[in-house]
């Protein structure tokens, strides 16, 4: 993140900011890239806000409860911006929009993400928003809920029920980020799929991020937002 700031000619980096190091620095910067591990993030980006920076935040494991917090912190802080991208690979913000658009057309569908073993939160972030926008675009079209005469067998064998959705998570040495959003109706099935096979294929995202967030301000999830799709 730091060598693809450092590379774009019209942006400056401002401070480098790991373990150890007093948040307080982020103060700096224009804009602070959040990328760190779920149990600091909300402490990292309230930083932030407390300093009158804007966040692009790539960080996981995001829950309500701490977005409800990060909305509660930026009440105070007008004209900040934050960001929460539960991906920033452009690949995979445009599955995002293809599976909201082919939600409503049919019967069925799940979501499996795969990623590298040393992922610390399952499903992803991605996964799960993924699935809750195809639940917003079923609901709002009226669609029937996903059929399932599942009664027996074991408790996990069905992955994660998110927002009505099923979500599988498989963690694979070799691995780095994939999705598949598969639907299914009379007679054909749909599968749509994105892999990151480096993660240079975050940067675009970040750096897009960074050159809009102060445009937003408030709080964001997701970088759909961001593109004009």
């Amino acid at each position: 993140m730091c060598a693809a700031v450092e590379a774009a000619p019209d942006l400056e980096l401002a401070a480098q900011i790991d373990l150890g190091d007093p948040l307080d620095d982020v103060a700096r910067a224009e804009v602070a890239v959040v990328f760190s591990v779920p149990d600091v993030a909300l402490d990292h980006v309230l930083a932030c806000v407390r300093l009158g920076v804007h966040a692009v935040v790539g960080t996981s494991g995001w829950t309500a409860d701490r977005l409800d917090a990060v909305r509660d912190a930026l009440t105070g802080a007008p004209g900040v911006g934050v960001l929460v991208a539960p991906n920033f690979a452009l690949g995979a913000v445009l599955l995002l929009r293809f599976a909201a658009m082919a939600a409503p057309h049919y019967e069925s569908v799940e979501v499996l993400e795969l990623h590298h073993p040393d992922k610390v939160d399952a499903p992803s972030g991605t996964a799960q928003h993924t699935a809750r926008l195809i639940a917003e675009a079923r609901r709002a079209a009226g669609a029937a809920p996903v059929p399932d005469a599942t009664t027996t067998g074991l408790a996990t064998a069905r992955g994660a029920d998110v927002d009505g959705i099923r979500v599988h998570a498989v963690r694979l040495r070799g691995l780095l980020a994939s999705e598949e959003v598969l639907f299914g109706g009379p007679g054909e099935v749909l599968t749509l799929r994105h892999d990151s096979v480096d993660r240079a294929s975050f940067l675009p995202g970040v750096l897009l991020g960074v050159r809009r967030i102060a445009d937003h301000p408030g709080l964001t999830v997701g970088l759909e937002s961001f593109l004009e799709i």
